[in-house]
């Protein structure tokens, strides 16, 4: 099976977890990016083939208003604060952009998830923002992955990734990815973070891994389920018992 199982974030020290994955997904970069320099020590650290994926900067998906604005460390005026988030054609959006894609580049990431919050509905001016930034952010050789919450509809979504080519990343046990190359799987516990997985709800994830897949934990046992689902998916299938014919031919 074509499955990169890992971690949102890392629930262990780098060195433990590179000897244990293949993929993380960043979560620094989604509240302060980290700078080129750190990110580069991060990829010269892991193993060659080890690959990151990262959250965008939280200043192009999510408006000042967010509690995750708590985390932030830049020192802005909230008049300025106000021309971020919802992917609001402005200058702040688009340095955000640029800080988002150098760390990219810095850890040789080829995919960014873009996660959108409830307070993101699907009006007319939100998906025309929607349409100016992936229309004119430089995109080469990245995998833009949209995880939208709220009240948009299946065709509303997958109208949009299909315009705008975007995969859309989902937690498998709540929807079911509606387009995209692969599947983008943000795991996050079943009834909230605190959720442990059954080793049924592992083999369920398996049978929803229908072509390559990116399978991310991030719920508060995620270092051990994903290692219990890496070896699951590692499993190899058991050969058909041969029952031996044990009737007795019959002379005429």
């Amino acid at each position: 099976m074509d499955v990169k199982v890992g971690c949102c974030g890392f629930p262990k020290a780098r060195s433990e977890y590179y000897a244990h994955f293949q993929v993380v997904e960043v979560q620094q970069t989604f509240y302060q990016p980290p700078t080129c320099r750190t990110a580069e020590r991060w990829r010269s650290e892991a193993p060659s083939d080890f690959e990151f994926t990262l959250k965008a900067w939280q200043l192009i998906t999510h408006e000042s208003r967010s509690p995750t604005y708590r985390r932030l460390k830049l020192p802005w005026p909230q008049k300025q604060l106000n021309n971020c988030g919802s992917f609001q054609p402005t200058e702040e959006v688009h340095w955000a952009w640029e800080q988002t894609r150098e760390v990219a580049m810095a850890l040789k990431a080829k995919i960014i998830v873009f996660q959108t919050p409830a307070s993101f509905q699907p009006t007319p001016e939100n998906k025309e923002n929607l349409r100016k930034f992936f229309r004119a952010v430089d995109r080469t050789g990245f995998l833009f992955i949209w995880e939208p919450r709220g009240l948009w509809r299946n065709e509303e979504v997958h109208e949009r990734c299909r315009e705008l080519n975007l995969t859309h990343g989902v937690d498998p046990f709540k929807t079911d990815p509606l387009f995209g190359q692969v599947q983008y799987f943000r795991i996050h516990g079943i009834t909230g973070y605190g959720y442990r997985f059954s080793e049924k709800d592992l083999r369920a994830l398996k049978e929803k891994c229908l072509r390559k897949s990116y399978c991310l934990f991030n719920n508060v046992s995620m270092w051990m389920d994903a290692l219990a689902f890496q070896r699951l998916i590692g499993e190899k299938a058991k050969p058909p018992k041969i029952i031996p014919d044990r009737s007795e031919s019959k002379g005429g």
